[in-house]
């Protein structure tokens, strides 16, 4: 898998999604408050859910997909998939396609 889609759970415990190709520098970069503007002033963070996706925009529309659903999904799908999800899998929601 070339892209990740993650969710990171905040110091506050709010949940923020967002994509990389290089998820290990990209988890580097949130925790030293160099990632994202949202993640900065809500630190710690703490990886609780990623998703592989062969492609940026396969990536791309997923994370878009996520960012719609309620909270109450958002934590579905973490508590459902251990911190790992098979692309194959989408827990209705929508994908390219789909």
């Amino acid at each position: 898998m070339a892209w990740f889609v993650y969710m990171l759970e905040c110091g506050d415990a709010s949940l923020y999604t967002g994509i990389t190709n290089d998820l290990e520098r990209r988890l580097t970069a949130h925790r030293e408050g160099r990632a994202a503007r949202y993640t900065r002033s809500h630190l710690p963070v703490r990886l609780v859910w990623r998703e592989g996706h062969p492609t940026r925009a396969a990536a791309l529309r997923r994370e878009a997909a996520i960012k719609k659903l309620p909270r109450r999904e958002k934590q579905r799908l973490v508590r459902d998939r251990g911190g790992e999800s098979s692309p194959s899998h989408r827990d209705g929601v929508p994908t390219a396609g789909g």
